[in-house]
């Protein structure tokens, strides 16, 4: 049965008049005429006659009238609850990241969004760029902050920014006055690595000929790295957004050694509203830091 000639029904037999009803209902009365004449053949009876010139409910069209009010009543309050119900629901973001980019601009937006409406939820993932693309493709994620392209073309890439990297030294350590510093003087001095199973780009140029490793230990995360940089341990590579104002450690910009961030997304792929807004935030934001 047609909801909307139960609606058309409903407003009819209150009004009792079609023009009005029409009017009402913003349709022609035409429309209105032909709607009723197909809702009584389906139903096999009469809900309206003649008196006059005006209209009246039948005896059985009266009581249709209740059912239908009260089953019209029962849906719209249904529907609301429904539309309240999706309006309050959590938004929930899923966000991929290689080791650091999280840090700075990005994190900022996440927390203001997170201030702002108690919707957001972010689902958030650290690993290496190619467990990041993976995870897109098995819809796990939204978004990725990757630092290096893929030729899959089921996958945009957008170039964000071209990250800087430093050289962490403990205090008093002899690098630590050096206002710059070249990848090749850093072989002969300890170094403080990160696990392969991380696989951070960031240290590709640790592998290089002209660089030898002499890694005195490997971590999983940066901050555990300057930890033990602080201790004493040994030197790390950092990129810029990981610098942290940590007491004993000094900073030294590593030169001729840069990196771009990309933003990653599948193809065609339909996100929510409010999550496609997000991530073109981020991206215009990282792209104008």
């Amino acid at each position: 049965m047609n909801y909307n000639y139960l609606r058309y029904f409903s407003v009819l037999a209150e009004l009792e008049h079609y023009t009005l009803a029409a009017a009402r209902l913003e349709i022609s009365q035409p429309s209105l005429s032909s709607a009723i004449r197909s809702l009584e053949n389906e139903l096999g009876v009469k809900l309206f006659e003649k008196v006059g010139r005006n209209i009246r409910l039948t005896e059985q069209g009266q009581y249709f009238q209740k059912k239908v009010d009260a089953a019209m009543s029962e849906l719209s309050a249904a529907t609301e609850m429904l539309l309240s119900s999706r309006d309050n629901a959590p938004i929930v973001i899923r966000l991929g990241f290689v080791s650091g980019a999280l840090q700075g601009v990005i994190s900022q937006i996440m927390a203001s969004y997170v201030r702002d409406s108690n919707r957001f939820r972010f689902h958030i993932t650290e690993g290496s760029a190619r467990d990041l693309m993976e995870l897109l493709h098995q819809e796990k994620l939204d978004l990725a902050i990757v630092d290096v392209t893929s030729r899959d073309r089921s996958l945009h890439f957008r170039k964000l920014r071209q990250r800087n990297f430093y050289v962490a030294v403990p205090e008093g350590h002899e690098l630590a006055q050096r206002t710059e510093l070249n990848a090749s003087e850093l072989a002969s001095y300890p170094q403080v690595g990160f696990s392969h199973s991380m696989d951070h780009n960031f240290e590709d140029w640790a592998s290089r000929p002209d660089v030898p490793q002499q890694f005195v230990c490997q971590v999983n995360t940066v901050s555990s790295a300057l930890n033990l940089v602080c201790a004493g341990l040994g030197i790390t590579i950092v990129p810029d957004e990981c610098i942290l104002p940590l007491e004993g450690v000094h900073y030294i910009p590593l030169v001729n050694r840069h990196q771009a961030l990309y933003s990653c997304v599948v193809y065609d792929r339909w996100l929510d509203p409010p999550v496609w807004e997000f991530v073109e935030r981020i991206i215009k934001s990282a792209q104008t830091k």
